[in-house]
């Protein structure tokens, strides 16, 4: 007897954190082969309870041999400047423990169960692995008709491309499909109600699909799950959020 497999290749938005709901959704839901692609399109980190594990799970994925690509987005970029900028204090701020503007702003946004995740009292005592697994993430990826991306891309410029601040961090902007090689933009970053995306994903007159349903805004209609898109057949699946 002969079993055809079909490779299949899931986009997951924004995890926040959440890591039993990712294990819930990957492992029961998607029921992961490995023959699977699996894209993330960042903000694996912060406001939920397990940002290191989340890591060590897409990690263990990467490792496994399945094909795994993790886009950067806003969260991780936080976390990165973070780092370095305390790595690179110097002086009177160093001895005195001054946390920078930047470095309270992303406790302020999630960072602190971050921290909390990797039992640490200052983001110098995050291993710096996790820092440089952060720095080789991609910024955008094209699966055939699709531009894959975190936020999204900055218009106004000539070269889309040449942005990256955008890609990680940009909320809105008028689509020229004409640059976009008329490709769809599919990206996260941005809480979306589940209508709004089952109607963008069904619409041919979306230039975009935002996949972000708020995965750690569960007690908001509409929202509160982690979702998974199968780009060859269009499937989705939802996971409600299982870490709050």
């Amino acid at each position: 007897m002969f079993y055809i497999c079909i490779m299949r290749t899931w986009v997951i938005p924004d995890i926040h954190g959440c890591l039993l709901t990712l294990r819930t959704l990957a492992e029961d839901l998607i029921e992961i082969r490995k023959e699977d692609e699996l894209i993330f399109l960042g903000d694996v980190i912060d406001r939920g309870p397990a940002s290191k594990g989340v890591i060590d799970y897409i990690m263990k994925l990467e490792n496994s041999g399945i094909k795994t690509t993790v886009l950067k987005g806003n969260h991780e970029d936080y976390m990165a400047k973070v780092f370095r900028d305390e790595q690179s204090k110097s002086g009177l701020r160093k001895m005195l423990g001054i946390k920078s503007v930047s470095y309270k702003d992303w406790l302020l946004y999630g960072g602190d169960t971050t921290m909390q995740s990797f039992d640490a009292f200052n983001v110098n005592a995050i291993p710096e692995s996790y820092i440089k697994w952060i720095e080789s993430l991609k910024y955008y990826m094209q699966w055939k008709d699709f531009l894959i991306v975190h936020a999204g891309f900055n218009f106004d410029k000539e070269d889309i491309f040449s942005d990256t601040q955008a890609m990680m961090w940009i909320r809105e902007y008028k689509i020229d499909r004409e640059k976009l090689g008329n490709r769809k933009i599919i990206h996260g970053h941005v809480p979306v109600t589940l209508d709004f995306i089952t109607q963008s994903i069904s619409s041919s007159s979306f230039g975009f699909i935002d996949l972000d349903n708020g995965v750690y805004m569960n007690d908001k209609p509409g929202y509160g799950n982690l979702l998974a898109l199968e780009l060859n057949t269009m499937e989705l699946l939802v996971q409600p959020n299982l870490d709050f």
